[in-house]
């Protein structure tokens, strides 16, 4: 590994000569830029949505001429999706937290996950592209009421007590009702099949918790 998400060491990555460097996100619009004025050639992704995913996947496999297996890889990573999805039973409420400080909650494909698997993202209508547009303030996720609040900071645990702790967050449904779970960010934030893992994960949680609350 030479770099981080949000930072790179340039001259670290020109010396490993590379035919092409991929990037993900606006995050790595800098990176990317300057690579571009190094003379390197420069691939940016913005994918995110699970059909952007999707079409993603097929975009490398055409730049690295593998476009059969990775239309094969696409869809088997659609038909893996569908295997998740739930019917109309009692949906959860469900708050996905991205980042803890400022608040984020989670990209476009982790909310559509949520609504696969038969949950309700509770800021759904609020989707973004950039995590700067998805920050949500303590009094908003009360308001909202989440009965499954989901976790995953990318690149560090979940502290349990942190979420539990804030104020008034004792009266939110899913901290009443010991509802609060962690999916580990490398398994559900990466974008591609990678997050396959997480969506298996994400789809049991909210299954245990219609099954557990079926009897209500």
């Amino acid at each position: 590994m030479v770099s981080g998400f949000s930072s790179a060491p340039i001259s670290r990555i020109l010396a490993l000569e590379p035919d092409l460097v991929v990037t993900f996100s606006d995050v790595q619009a800098e990176l990317a830029a300057e690579l571009i004025r190094e003379g390197c050639p420069v691939l940016a992704t913005n994918q995110r949505t699970l059909a952007e995913i999707e079409n993603t996947i097929r975009l490398l496999g055409r730049v690295v001429d593998h476009a059969g297996e990775a239309e094969a890889l696409a869809l088997a990573f659609r038909q893996e999706l569908e295997t998740l999805r739930a019917g109309p039973a009692r949906r959860p409420r469900v708050y996905f937290e991205e980042c803890p400080e400022p608040m984020v909650y989670g990209i476009t494909w982790v909310s559509e996950l949520v609504e696969l698997a038969g949950g309700e993202d509770v800021f759904a209508r609020r989707r973004h592209q950039a995590a700067t547009g998805r920050t949500v303030t303590g009094e908003e996720v009360i308001a909202a009421a989440p009965e499954l609040i989901l976790a995953s900071w990318c690149g560090q645990p979940v502290d349990f007590e942190t979420i539990r702790g804030r104020e008034g967050w004792e009266n939110i449904p899913a901290v009443k009702n010991d509802a609060v779970f962690e999916i580990e960010s490398r398994h559900i934030l990466q974008p591609g099949p990678a997050l396959l893992k997480g969506a298996r994960q994400l789809a049991a949680m909210v299954a245990n918790w219609t099954s557990e609350t079926s009897s209500f």
